[in-house]
């Protein structure tokens, strides 16, 4: 018997698989894929962001410069984020591009991160895009190195569950587990098999993307366009475009995208007369929302796109799906071990059930203002004048990169509950490289007796670490979850009474 049985090995399942094995869990990923190899996901047809919070969970596994050395580019934010786009020799400087909302462009020289108090710049400051090929071969690499079972061309067919455990079936194959998660997709067999409630809006476009050859290109403009029908996108990379076309979702995704098909849409989207001669590989979408209402019935549980999925605006199903691995996955293995405190396991649905759903209206909002209508145009131009404004930049890059993922945990202080600064210790050492092992760090930046004792007596759940920082933030001390995210703070002489109380909410009972 497994102790956790994983259905689907995209990225959300292999992250999950490879946060479980290194906390001591066995893992069996069942994915029905035999290569995960595919036009879809290679190059920059793959093409997705990491924003912050992925890019933290990589590096706080030591994963970060091999997910750097697979990407398809990188941004090096420093103070603001962004990149150089559209310029030439002859022109003046392009504005940094630092995101876009709708297909509106952000200029990363109008952000004003002044107000992150308990910020650092270190190597996890910045976001990168990848392809999902090489993101899934990387970790599908990781997970095997850890001891993972990755069974390929193994299609989950159903299942049945009790209080010790559950059953998958896979044809005439099957596989016990304690726990079963699914990590597979939007169409979840998992969730459909289970009858989670899936809630949400029905479409209203049909998104398509492609590589193409244009015998045309110069009647295309770089870029997001927005127009009077809709949106088209030409590139990144050579012969790559989009297309957003409101027509309720009338397209029927069960045939295939043909070069007539494809031409004539993106013709009247882009109000030219374009000419395609050829489409190598091409798929389509919609803007379908749709959310579990909870994360978890019994034994099975969701994550990734099995438990929400939305159109791709804005790039966050990826990252959103990371976040949800990163956080099931200590948690899981704290019950699966016996010693998680009561209730650990439910913070998973309230965690991170509030972020899934801002997902899904942040792509609602921005199908609201791209509407081919005078009132979606109306506040598309409001939404416009705001831009040029710092304030409105800033919020709206905060969103996108995922600065403001905070968790509800209580609490009196404001770092509670979010990402932990990546402190560098005066030896030149940082907190990132602590957590790479997934246990979760008291750290002690005043050197004080009492916390070493605390942390002596929960050494086996925890690392208790005396550090002086260079740049404190003016903070005495921190409990950090295995996740990275903050449990205590405190900026005074630390209170051991409260630090422990945090550690066994976290951490389980007595030791």
């Amino acid at each position: 018997m497994y102790d956790v049985v994983i259905a689907g090995g995209g990225p959300v399942g292999l992250f999950l698989a490879c946060e479980l094995s290194l906390a001591g869990v066995s893992v069996v990923v069942l994915e029905r894929m035999e290569d995960p190899r595919t036009p879809l996901k290679a190059g920059w047809m793959g093409m997705r962001g990491l924003n912050f919070p992925s890019v933290e969970a990589f590096y706080r596994r030591g994963m970060l410069e091999a997910v750097r050395a697979a990407a398809l580019g990188w941004m090096n934010t420093g103070e603001k984020p962004g990149m150089e786009i559209g310029g030439k020799k002859d022109s003046a400087p392009a504005p940094r591009f630092a995101g876009h909302f709708a297909g509106i462009m952000l200029d990363a020289d109008k952000i004003d991160f002044s107000h992150q108090k308990y910020t650092l710049e270190g190597p996890s400051a910045s976001g990168g895009m990848v392809s999902l090929e090489g993101i899934e071969l990387l970790l599908a690499e990781h997970a095997v190195k850890l001891g993972v079972d990755v069974r390929r061309g193994v299609t989950v067919t159903d299942f049945t569950q009790d209080e010790n455990g559950v059953m998958v079936y896979a044809g005439e194959e099957s596989f016990a587990g304690k726990w079963l998660v699914g990590c597979d997709g939007g169409r979840s067999t998992v969730r459909k098999l289970a009858e989670f409630e899936f809630a949400g809006t029905e479409p209203e476009f049909t998104g398509y993307t492609a590589s193409v050859d244009i015998a045309d290109p110069e009647k295309l403009r770089p870029g997001f366009n927005l127009t009077e029908n809709g949106m088209y996108i030409n590139g990144p990379g050579p012969n790559r475009i989009g297309v957003v076309a409101f027509d309720d979702a009338s397209f029927d995704r069960t045939q295939s995208v043909t070069l007539e098909n494809l031409q004539e849409v993106l013709r009247s989207v882009s109000g030219t007369d374009v000419t395609l001669t050829a489409v190598h590989v091409a798929s389509s979408y919609t803007d379908r929302a749709r959310q579990a209402t909870t994360y978890r019935k019994g034994r099975v549980l969701l994550a990734g796109d099995a438990a929400h999925i939305h159109s791709p605006l804005g790039g966050q199903g990826l990252n959103t799906g990371i976040g949800d691995a990163m956080n099931l996955g200590w948690k899981l293995a704290a019950t699966v071990h016996g010693w998680a405190s009561e209730g650990l396991l439910d913070t998973y649905t309230a965690e991170r059930h509030p972020v899934g759903a801002w997902a899904l209206n942040w792509t609602r909002a921005q199908v609201a203002i791209m509407k081919p209508d005078p009132h979606a145009r109306a506040i598309a131009s409001v939404i416009r004048d705001l831009m040029q404004t710092k304030d409105a930049t800033t919020y709206f890059v905060e969103k996108i990169s995922g600065i403001w993922v905070h968790y509800n945990l209580g609490g009196d202080h404001p770092l509670t509950g979010r990402s932990a600064p990546d402190f560098e210790f005066e030896d030149g050492t940082r907190l990132g490289a602590l957590l790479h092992d997934g246990k979760g760090v008291l750290l002690d930046l005043a050197e004080t007796k009492e916390l070493s004792a605390l942390g002596q007596a929960w050494k086996e759940r925890l690392k208790y670490v005396s550090a002086q920082a260079k740049d404190s933030k003016g903070l005495t001390a921190v409990l950090v979850r295995p996740d990275g995210f903050v449990a205590w703070a405190t900026e005074s002489e630390p209170d051991v009474s409260a630090a422990e109380q945090s550690i066994a909410r976290w951490f389980g009972g007595a030791v």
